[in-house]
């Protein structure tokens, strides 16, 4: 009879050799990375007027601080979360989080407009890197009813994060003691990055580990389907599709950033009929990559054969264009126009951030009662809490502004938004059938991005655009200032009211399972 072969432990944990103190101790590693990411996407708003005195920069420079960070963060979901269930989600975290550390880096330390830009573009490419590794980790560590608590905890840490950026960065920036003070936004990230970076070597599993075994049947069972089907399914990257989707969106994003800078010229159209093109010749590549099946399309075309996920798509681009610009344009007006301080123009954020916190936690629950009502109600908010912000702006002398002025809108926003954000890709998802889910909420999350970028394109050219100050005496800034950012806050008001529409393609309540 042969002898067994001693056991080779593995040199690092895999998800069932861990203690269930270490998987939440993982949990928190990830989260600390979640964290950091989402804090960036609103910490620079307040930064903005400070940026922009200290490095000279033009207005075209300020919407690519927040557009570029947006879209490279968008365009990178979808291939990360591939390439991690190929070598292991627990390397392209790595990977991710040590990059973004570094941007961070980078970005503190520019020396001007354009290599602020660039490294942004990088800090966002490295965010939408490791992302997708906190939920595929979380599904790999936990089962049932941990699953639901740890996801829970993580959709808490994100809405905390983004709700704190712009009061954080008022802190940082308050502290500092000259033009420079801007820099503290990025260089924050350091030690917390280089923190993820350890625990992330200490703590997480390596590899694609098996579920941990439970009672629940069903749960096993639709595992094993969706490892079958991952079998089944073709692999690789479809690099052609991400090219020309990214080369599309690049070509409509620059003329609707530097156009009205550059007084609309012949390129800036030319480059909008290309970017329509190139989006034409995207959709007819990936038709023809989902026929040859040697490898997954970037955006699965038979998604889109379900017209309300077309819809719900439509609804996330819009969406968070809407609400994503509400800061930066009160942001500028706050400061530049108003001659506020950063902290000051982070304290108008709280009514928003506050009612966000408290909706998003009672969202699941109302959600189960209310079905898509939840959401009706929720973008109904938003479009009433940013219609009436736009009156006030457009109705009121800009100096007698205040936080009190802004506080009741900005809190029906807020409550809205936390109620709408958190159930709004499980409905989208419930449009599509269940062996699409995971290429669904891939597309959505990408959506989600790719509409914050476009909504600060948009409403940055429109605030600009629409900029006229008499002279720099404090009355004409404020006046100047005023006007425009009532015509901005009126697009980004129209923005959600057509989102508000736009909920009433998506299913009455969401598939279960």
């Amino acid at each position: 009879m042969p002898h067994a072969r001693p056991a080779v432990t593995a040199p690092h944990p895999t998800a069932t050799d861990l203690s269930p103190h270490r998987r939440w101790a993982a949990v928190a590693v990830l989260m600390l990375g979640a964290a950091i990411a989402l804090l960036d996407t609103t910490i620079v708003n307040v930064a903005l007027p400070t940026i922009r005195s200290s490095l000279q920069a033009p207005e075209a420079t300020l919407q690519w601080i927040i557009s570029g960070y947006a879209l490279a963060y968008g365009l990178a979901l979808i291939p990360a979360g591939r390439v991690g269930d190929r070598v292991g989600h627990r390397w392209v975290y790595l990977a991710g989080i040590a990059g973004f550390t570094l941007a961070s880096w980078w970005c503190a330390q520019a020396g001007g407009p354009t290599e602020l830009v660039v490294a942004r573009v990088a800090q966002g490419l490295c965010g939408g890197i490791f992302f997708p590794a906190v939920g595929a980790t979380i599904q790999v560590l936990f089962t049932g009813r941990d699953r639901g608590r740890a996801f829970g905890a993580l959709g808490a840490v994100i809405g905390v994060a983004s709700a704190a950026g712009p009061l954080v960065g008022g802190v940082l920036i308050e502290q500092g003691a000259s033009d420079d003070a801007w820099r503290s936004i990025f260089y924050v990230n350091l030690p917390f990055g280089a923190l993820a970076v350890l625990g992330a070597l200490l703590l997480l599993p390596r590899g694609a580990a098996r579920r941990p075994a439970g009672p629940q049947a069903g749960e096993q069972a639709g595992a094993r389907a969706g490892e079958q089907a991952g079998a089944q399914a073709p692999g690789g990257t479809d690099l052609g599709g991400l090219v020309l989707l990214t080369a599309a969106l690049v070509a409509l994003l620059v003329p609707l950033i530097q156009g009205e800078g550059s007084g609309w010229p012949p390129w800036t159209w030319l480059s909008l009929a290309g970017g329509a093109a190139l989006l034409a010749a995207f959709g007819a590549f990936e038709v023809g990559v989902a026929r040859r099946g040697r490898v997954s399309p970037l955006v699965p075309p038979r998604l889109f054969s379900h017209r309300a996920f077309t819809g719900g798509v439509v609804l996330a681009l819009v969406y968070f264009a809407a609400f994503t610009s509400i800061f930066f344009t009160i942001s500028i007006l706050w400061q530049t126009g108003l001659g506020h301080s950063a902290l000051e123009s982070g304290l108008v954020s709280i009514p928003f951030a506050l009612g966000s916190i408290v909706s998003a936690a009672q969202s699941a629950r109302l959600a189960e009662r209310l079905g898509r009502g939840v959401l009706v109600l929720g973008a109904g908010m938003v479009a009433a809490g940013l219609v009436s912000l736009w009156l006030l702006l457009a109705v009121l002398d800009p100096p007698s502004l205040t936080h009190w002025t802004l506080l009741p809108s900005l809190a029906v926003a807020g409550l809205g938004s936390g109620m709408f954000i958190a159930p709004n890709q499980q409905f989208i998802v419930a449009t599509v059938d269940p062996e699409e889910a995971g290429a669904a909420a891939g597309v959505i999350g990408t959506a989600q991005r790719i509409g914050s970028a476009a909504g600060i394109a948009v409403i940055g050219s429109v605030l600009f655009g629409s900029l006229t100050v008499a002279s720099g005496s404090p009355a004409d800034l404020a006046a100047g200032f005023g006007h425009a950012a009532a015509m901005a806050m009126a697009v980004s008001a129209a923005f959600s009211v057509a989102a508000f529409a736009l909920v009433f393609a998506l299913p009455r309540r969401p598939r279960r399972g």
